[in-house]
């Protein structure tokens, strides 16, 4: 007959409490479940909820759009001096921007247009509506629907982004930009139907998109 060994219980539990202190093999698999209280009430999210339907954070979502937007399409487009024609590359640029906006079917825009400081502000308002209107048809010409689409004259001359009084390429351009949700029979521009808008940006993107428009992860 084999021998019986007996181990006393004190030396097991030393010897499991040093394994745990010590072995990291499974830490990456994080606590236990229900090691931790979750603190944070279940009306957070009715909560959330209400303020997207109430348009409470809508800014706070176009915002990020915006930024997404502009981080995945060129968002602005330069011109010659006193012109509101589309240059090559000005093209090259709409068309991008044409691809991302027909990927995000929820989503509204409004194109800007800026001048230089040459010439009245009366002449470069409307030089500035001309450029955005351009950049508004090239858009539509590339299947964009026009009803998601606005030309705004920016003021002309008064938002440069070089400060000079001379002819300034910089300051010659117009800017796309997200303006808000289209609208589904209601006034606002967001209602309480909004996840589609956020899986559509979710799927169509390396990023990660939450439901507060914020922006996780990183790109692969």
């Amino acid at each position: 007959m084999k021998p019986i060994y007996y181990i006393p219980t004190a030396l097991c539990i030393a010897a499991l409490s040093g394994c745990a202190a010590t072995d990291q093999t499974f830490a990456y698999l994080g606590p236990e479940a229900g090691s931790t209280i979750i603190t944070q009430g279940f009306g957070v999210a009715t909560a959330n909820n209400i303020g997207v339907q109430n348009g409470d954070l809508t800014t706070t979502m176009v915002a990020n759009l915006t930024r997404k937007f502009a981080s995945e399409a060129p968002a602005r487009i330069n011109f010659a001096f006193n012109s509101s024609v589309l240059d090559a590359s000005a093209r090259e640029a709409l068309r991008l921007q044409a691809s991302w906006i027909r990927a995000h079917k929820q989503i509204k825009f409004r194109v800007y247009g800026h001048t230089d400081k040459v010439g009245s502000d009366a002449y470069n308002r409307r030089l500035g509506l001309k450029r955005a209107r351009a950049a508004v048809n090239f858009l539509v010409s590339q299947g964009v629907s026009r009803t998601k689409l606005q030309a705004v004259s920016s003021l002309g001359e008064t938002q440069p982004l070089v400060l000079t009084e001379g002819p300034n390429r910089e300051n010659r351009r117009t800017v796309t930009e997200v303006s808000g949700f289209v609208a589904r029979g209601r006034a606002s521009d967001l209602d309480g139907k909004y996840a589609k808008t956020v899986y559509d940006a979710y799927i169509s993107t390396p990023y990660k998109l939450t439901a507060l428009g914020e922006l996780v992860g990183d790109k692969k």
